[in-house]
């Protein structure tokens, strides 16, 4: 890894962590991460419908991550993920878990639109999109419904299908039942991290290297 992917990496993992002890200190129920009280509840982690983002990997190891794609603190670890993924292709199975939070406006629409769109097979690329675009539309109390339609278009999206699918109670559904597993397993805030079924709470970009590694080694 260069040393400017590094520093970029670090200032991002610093968001994460800043963003997350804020959070639990002012006790909002936006807390950060926090540890399962039940880790050996590995059925709710993947399910059979869960997303995978990118291919199943050869080996054994399992990085689930619930988020929230208007928390900023999910924002802030997106591209230290991303570099994960990079560097474990192939070894590291990643799956995508939607947690919307109730306090933030638009999260369950985003997570809605992403559903959307992973029906047409392009998951990965509203996935990101919601990441990169966050800025524009996070922390609006506005419904963002007809800005999230023109990602979609962007995309090159069937729309008849797309608002279909966006609109379809099933979908919802499908984001409500990823929450559920979510609360089972104790989560309360987002982003949080689960590496084959234990809870991983990092401190420093290093801690995700140090415990996939550790992982792969087993």
């Amino acid at each position: 890894m260069r040393v400017q992917t590094k520093v970029s990496l670090a200032i991002a993992l610093a968001m994460v962590i800043g963003i997350v002890s804020f959070l639990a200190l002012s006790g909002d129920d936006e807390g950060g991460p926090v540890v399962a009280s039940t880790p050996e509840q590995t059925s709710a982690l993947v399910r059979d419908d869960s997303h995978v983002l990118g291919e199943d990997a050869a080996g054994d190891v399992t990085f689930v991550e619930f988020l929230d794609f208007e928390c900023e603190a999910c924002r802030a670890a997106f591209p230290v993920v991303e570099d994960m993924r990079k560097q474990y292709a192939g070894d590291v199975t990643f799956v995508m878990r939607y947690f919307p939070l109730p306090s933030h406006f638009n999260s369950e629409r985003a997570a809605r639109t992403v559903e959307a769109a992973a029906r047409q097979g392009r998951l990965e690329d509203m996935y990101t999109m919601m990441f990169e675009t966050q800025a524009s539309w996070g922390e609006s109390r506005e419904p963002a419904d007809d800005l999230f339609r023109t990602y979609a278009e962007d995309l090159g999206l069937d729309m008849a299908q797309f608002d279909a699918d966006y609109a379809d109670p099933e979908v919802a559904a499908r984001v409500q039942r990823d929450v559920d597993d979510g609360i089972e397993l104790g989560v309360e805030g987002t982003p949080t991290f689960f590496i084959n079924g234990e809870p991983f709470l990092p401190e420093t970009v290093g801690d995700f290297n140090e415990v996939l590694d550790a992982a792969l080694a087993e």
